[in-house]
């Protein structure tokens, strides 16, 4: 387990919703491993009282450098009917992300078909009908040009996005193959860290993460593992323990509207983005960067 506490965002019935900090694991199989199906389940199985296993459905998840909303469910009813509207993509998705404003519309919609690469935790953009590859769609507009910059002469911008569909690293890999890779996320080509606020575990930073076989297929998947020994931070070579898959990259899932799983109201879920955002977020109005 981390030392961070676990960031509650809903309660309600079967329906629980947290906000899962950068750098943490969404699920795993190695014991002792941290992640936040872990953080989740020690937190129903004291407040419950539970002396065995704790039952949790996860119809979602997020990559490891990512944060933001996370949904899971306690029950495997409630479990099943989240997973549907994932499924159907009925539920829309929100992120922030950071990225270089040079020359970055003002708006815009994407389309572009990715290819997962054999045997890595990555994709690609190739030409429409290549064997394997499937269509992502996305929606973006620039909430704001940064009041501070991500590098000596290299302005950043804060960008709302909204995802039509949900490919493995679509966000990523979008902006990155326009020039415009999301911050902190060397993978794609930033050469920039974003902060150091992560999880650092050695036993995190040399384990792939599993498969999620309840998960819709579309649902993120995990990083690659490799540490990049020219990732700088304001000019400051960061500790080698920071690797790629632990370090926190500028891309937040802030919200998702969904039906809830018993009643069938629309819920909103808003996630705060985490401490190493503020810094760059601060001096906006906040207009721009709330509600």
């Amino acid at each position: 387990m981390t030392d961070e506490p676990l960031s509650l965002l809903l309660e309600d019935g079967p329906l629980l919703a947290v906000n899962k900090p950068p750098g943490l694991l969404t699920v795993g199989a190695i014991p002792g491993v941290p992640t936040l199906e872990r953080q989740v389940k020690e937190f129903l199985r004291t407040k419950f009282q539970k002396p065995g296993n704790v039952y949790l459905g996860i119809p979602h998840r997020l990559d490891r450098p990512v944060s933001g909303v996370v949904v899971f469910a306690r029950n495997s009813k409630c479990a099943a009917r989240l997973a549907e509207q994932f499924r159907d993509r009925t539920v829309s998705k929100t992120y922030w992300a950071l990225v270089p404003a040079s020359g970055l519309p003002a708006d815009g919609e994407w389309s572009d078909w990715l290819l997962k690469e054999p045997d890595e935790a990555a994709v690609r953009v190739v030409e429409p009908g290549t064997a394997g590859a499937r269509e992502a769609r996305l929606r973006f507009r620039t909430v704001a040009t940064l009041p501070s910059e991500i590098a000596p002469g290299v302005p950043g911008a804060l960008v709302e996005i909204q995802l039509d569909t949900g490919r493995m690293h679509q966000i990523r890999v979008q902006f990155a193959s326009r020039g415009w890779p999301v911050w902190g996320d060397v993978q794609y080509g930033s050469p920039f860290a974003f902060g150091t606020e992560t999880v650092v575990d050695p036993a995190v930073a040399t384990s792939p993460e599993p498969e999620l076989k309840t998960a819709h297929p579309d649902s993120e998947t995990p990083d690659a593992a490799d540490r990049d020994p020219n990732l700088q931070v304001s000019g400051i070579q960061p500790s080698p323990a920071l690797d790629r898959r632990s370090a926190p990259i500028a891309l937040h899932a802030r919200q998702l509207v969904l039906k809830h799983p018993i009643r069938y109201d629309a819920i909103t879920l808003q996630a705060p983005v985490p401490p190493c955002w503020h810094s760059r977020l601060a001096n906006l109005p906040p207009e721009l960067v709330t509600g």
